[in-house]
């Protein structure tokens, strides 16, 4: 009687365990595999730390500028350090940190508040700011001190990874760029990043 129960018992425990490994992944709102978003996330997130801990190698050879230095310090400062970075970074290219899964991935988080109740607010903001027309932003380029930096809705970028302090989310037309605040280097860019109905360039 015993083994009869025990025998029923791992009957029981074997098909939980069958129906566990055949269950499909739980889904998110935007149709896309919960685990897989983690993993394309997480490997974004990699891939944006190795640059910076690239760029904190690069900075570390660099007397740091003081809280009193001039315009002009500064200026040069930053043209050392994007150029420091640069150098190392010769082979850098699209795509290095916007993988193709990471690319698909931001296009469809980027879309999703245009679909929102958010839709129209994000889509007048967009209208009534600066947009950035006439420049091709381009990996290991400083981003143009003369050209200003269009300005964002939050909540456009609002589901995207969290950034370290030293880079941020930029829109330039309908391209997302990766900027190097202190550098202004550019790291990467995802090209039709705002959903082509947006204004462009």
């Amino acid at each position: 009687m015993i083994k009869g129960v025990a025998a029923v018992a791992w009957v029981l425990a074997a098909n939980s365990w069958l129906m566990t490994q055949s269950a499909p992944p739980p889904k998110s709102s935007n149709g896309i595999s919960v685990n897989q978003d983690s993993l394309t996330i997480q490997d974004f997130s990699k891939r944006v730390d190795e640059y910076v801990k690239l760029r904190k190698r690069m900075e570390a050879g660099l007397p740091a500028p003081k809280s009193k230095s001039s315009s002009a310090d500064l200026k040069q400062y930053q043209a050392s350090l994007a150029q420091k970075i640069s150098a190392e970074r010769s082979q850098a290219k699209p795509g290095d940190i916007f993988t193709p899964a990471v690319s698909a991935l931001f296009r469809k988080l980027i879309a999703m508040p245009f679909k929102s109740g958010h839709g129209s607010k994000i889509r007048a903001s967009l209208r009534h700011a600066e947009p950035v027309r006439g420049l091709s932003p381009a990996i290991n380029q400083q981003y143009p001190q003369t050209v200003a930096l269009q300005s964002t809705p939050p909540t456009l970028l609002s589901d995207l990874p969290k950034l370290p302090a030293e880079i941020e989310y930029r829109i330039v037309g309908r391209e997302l760029i990766l900027l190097d605040s202190a550098a202004g280097l550019v790291v990467d860019l995802l090209p039709d990043a705002l959903p082509a109905s947006q204004p462009g360039p």
